[in-house]
C-alpha cells in the first residue's frame, strides 16, 4: 500500500486555472465546464497570485450584463494573495490551512509559486476513511523504519476504530513515548497507547 502523508499523495495534479485577463464569461465556462467552484489565477510567469471562486464572481458582477463586465478580469474579482500549500505540505497542515480560511480547496505550488496540482476537502478526507488494517500496516512500517537501527525491537500493532496500541520489546535507546508520537503523526490514527518491555 502506498504510503499516504503529504498533500502530494492525495492532490489532483490536473490544475485548472486561468490567466489575469480572463474574463467573467471566461472564468464561468471554466468552472461550469470543470464543474469546480474556484481556480487558481496565474501571472504571466505562470505563478499563483490569486483565486476567483464563484462567491467572487457573484458578489462582484452586476446583475444585468453590460459593457463594464468585459473590464471586469480575473485579476480583478480574484482574492489575493492566494492562499496556498506547499509540495510536500503535511495533511493536517493542509487541513488547518482550508479550516482556517473556510476553504473547499487549495492550489498546490512548488517554491517558486508555480501550481503542481489541487487538494480539496474531499482529498484529505480520504486519509481518515482507511481501514484499521491499512493503518496497522503503516504504523508498523513507520516504527521498524525508525526502530531497527537502534537496535533488535519486536513489534505488535493493534488497531481498532483509529485507535492504535502498540506491543512488544523495544531497543533500550527508544523511549516508548518516541514511538506513540510516532504512530500518531500516521494521518487517520485517532489515539496511540504502548505497554513495552524495554530490551536489555
Amino acid at each position: 500500500m502506498k504510503r499516504v502523508r503529504t498533500v502530494d499523495d492525495v492532490m489532483n495534479h490536473s490544475v485548472v486555472s486561468v490567466g489575469l485577463d480572463a474574463t467573467v464569461r471566461e472564468i464561468v465556462r471554466v468552472l461550469r465546464r470543470w464543474e469546480v467552484s474556484a481556480v487558481p489565477v496565474l501571472s504571466a510567469e505562470g505563478r499563483v497570485v490569486g483565486v476567483v471562486s464563484e462567491a467572487d464572481v457573484l458578489r462582484k458582477v452586476p446583475g444585468e450584463a453590460t459593457d463594464d463586465e468585459r473590464a471586469l478580469t480575473a485579476g480583478r474579482l480574484m482574492t489575493a494573495p492566494a492562499v496556498t500549500a506547499l509540495k510536500g505540505a503535511t495533511i493536517a497542515g493542509a487541513a488547518r490551512l482550508m479550516g482556517r480560511g473556510r476553504l473547499k480547496r487549495l492550489p498546490v505550488v512548488d517554491e517558486e509559486g508555480r501550481p503542481v496540482g489541487v487538494v480539496s476537502r474531499g482529498d484529505l478526507l480520504k486519509v481518515n476513511l482507511r481501514s484499521d488494517a491499512e493503518l496497522a500496516e503503516e504504523v508498523r512500517r513507520e516504527l521498524l523504519r525508525f526502530l531497527v537501527p537502534a537496535g533488535d525491537a519486536t513489534l505488535g500493532v493493534q488497531v481498532a476504530d483509529g485507535e492504535v496500541t502498540l506491543t512488544g520489546r523495544l531497543p533500550e535507546s527508544v523511549p516508548a513515548e518516541l514511538a506513540v508520537r510516532l504512530a500518531r503523526a500516521v494521518p487517520g490514527v485517532v489515539g496511540a497507547t504502548a505497554a513495552f518491555t524495554a530490551v536489555a
